[in-house]
């Protein structure tokens, strides 16, 4: 964990998250790099409606990923970056407009390979859940 990495650069405010996170209002909670787990929130707005008036199934796959993800970008080393290699997502109930809770957590975290861990959360009750794979690679240049 180098908390001059890119995660940690954005979690801390010294640059801008990427225009997804933006678009999804991502926001940290809580996060703890040493345990590698994370606490996020997301605002889910009209545009991410789908006809029946529950948000979109994409959109919820995408906060759970940003979920894992960010647990474990936040256990990276400078100049790492950990892309998803799969994301495999259940729905429990619909999501409506308006805040969601994440939770994140690393599951096992190899020197290349790593599994992690998504809940997502609205009233109190959970909406869809998630387990990913992500690969460790290192990145060309540090933003």
């Amino acid at each position: 964990m180098d908390k001059s990495s890119f995660f940690w650069k954005m979690a801390d405010g010294r640059i801008p998250p990427p225009p997804c996170a933006k678009t999804l209002g991502l926001a940290f909670v809580e996060i703890d790099g040493e345990r590698g787990t994370i606490e996020t929130k997301f605002e889910a707005r009209a545009e991410f409606l789908n006809p029946a008036g529950n948000v979109q199934g994409g959109f919820l796959a995408a906060m759970l990923d940003d979920t894992m993800g960010t647990a474990l970008s936040a256990t990276l080393d400078l100049a790492q970056f950990a892309p998803t290699v799969n994301l495999n997502v259940q729905f429990h109930r619909p999501a409506r407009l308006g805040p969601l809770k994440g939770l994140g957590r690393v599951l096992l975290r190899g020197r290349e390979t790593c599994h992690a861990s998504a809940e997502l959360w609205q009233s109190d009750k959970i909406v869809a859940t998630a387990t990913g794979t992500f690969v460790i690679r290192k990145m060309q240049g540090e933003p």
